[in-house]
């Protein structure tokens, strides 16, 4: 474990060229999921996976990067750092390990935490065929959000309609109507979808493809962008008496923050990649949780998104202030600092290891 080996990149075609050199030397064999888009420059776009460990485990791990596109930096570059330090050689005899590198490449590369079709991925895995969830807050608030111009005047008014909102409704109803998931607006932020994304259908082609038929299956999401700074909160959403709540509190220990339980800032939602896995996996015992680690303050997290929002319903995304945008969103969701990188490695190692152990318990 160490920073010194560049195992963290400075775009998305850098970090796929590392993920497939570095699973290649692990001895892997890299299976590629072509996303039919290109990046800004032409880039190829792809989900890529690798399986390392017994073909036939019953027990698997899985390592998810990018559900939130411009958030891949993170978890990239820990995938990327476990190849290239032997953690294929140190699998317990009997797992199975499956690295998903960039479920969401579209984000990753274009620097949007969104997928191409506008969508938090973490919003998309509902059931489609019945009624979305309602947002009446969101339809309030919509034109505030993301207002026509960017000027001083204009989020100026915009924000005096927010917290005039915040003030009548208190602060758990603003980040529900804010944040919660919608899918009314289909420009707008947190928007669910009218349908599985493609992310979400090639989540299920990987689950249909490498984890039907296992025992037991654990999965470790990685994210960022709420929290204290470098801090990695580990979240579950199961509900409480359950017996996947229950696996995870005897795994993780009392780092493990329950949304059930009100223990987390993150709220259980329905449409997350935690419903997504444990719905398509419902014959075996599924084991999902979110590793997120803290950057900078909420507020500002709000502000780079509505710009990036902005930009791509009003702006130009390849312009200088495009490029201004893009910039401060990769900063928020990624501080390029070594001490913060050390901090995900660490606990990237730390929660990967207690799952492994989780599962060969089980």
């Amino acid at each position: 474990m160490s920073i010194a080996n560049g195992s963290f990149s400075q775009s998305y075609a850098e970090a796929r060229e590392k993920f497939l050199a570095a699973s290649e030397q692990a001895g892997g064999h890299p299976e590629s999921f072509i996303n039919p888009n290109k990046g800004p420059v032409g880039e190829t776009l792809a989900t890529d996976v690798v399986w390392f460990g017994d073909p036939a485990a019953e027990k698997v791990l899985v390592c998810i990067s990018g559900t939130h596109g411009v958030e891949g930096f993170c978890g990239s570059g820990w995938q990327i750092d476990w190849l290239r330090g032997g953690g294929p050689q140190r699998l317990p005899p009997g797992a199975g390990l499956l690295m998903v590198h960039a479920i969401n490449p579209y984000g990753f590369c274009w620097i949007r935490r969104v997928t191409e079709e506008n969508v938090d991925l973490n919003r998309n895995f509902v059931d489609h065929s019945q009624p979305y969830p309602d947002n009446p807050g969101y339809r309030d608030l919509a034109d505030h959000l993301i207002p026509r111009s960017l000027d001083e005047a204009s989020l100026r008014a915009a924000e005096a309609k927010l917290q005039e909102y915040r003030r009548q409704h208190g602060d758990i109803a603003f980040y529900r109507a804010v944040s919660a998931g919608q899918y009314s607006h289909n420009d707008g932020l947190f928007y669910g979808g009218n349908g599985p994304t493609w992310s979400n259908r090639t989540t299920h082609a990987i689950i249909e493809r490498f984890l039907k038929q296992r025992k037991a299956v654990a999965v470790v999401d990685f994210h960022t962008g709420l929290g204290p700074y470098g801090y990695g909160e580990l979240i579950g959403h199961y509900d409480v008496g359950t017996a996947g709540s229950e696996r995870q509190r005897s795994w993780y220990g009392p780092s493990l923050m329950e949304t059930k339980r009100g223990m987390s800032a993150s709220q259980a939602r329905d449409g997350l990649t935690h419903y997504g896995y444990n719905r398509a996996l419902a014959g075996c015992d599924a084991t999902v949780v979110t590793l997120e680690f803290g950057t900078y303050s909420r507020e500002q997290g709000h502000q780079v998104l509505r710009a990036d929002h902005w930009l791509h319903k009003y702006g130009d995304p390849l312009s200088g202030e495009g490029r201004r945008i893009k910039a401060a969103l990769r900063d928020h969701f990624y501080p390029d600092r070594d001490d913060w990188k050390e901090m995900i490695l660490f606990r990237g190692y730390q929660v990967t290891r207690q799952a492994l152990a989780g599962l060969a318990s089980s």
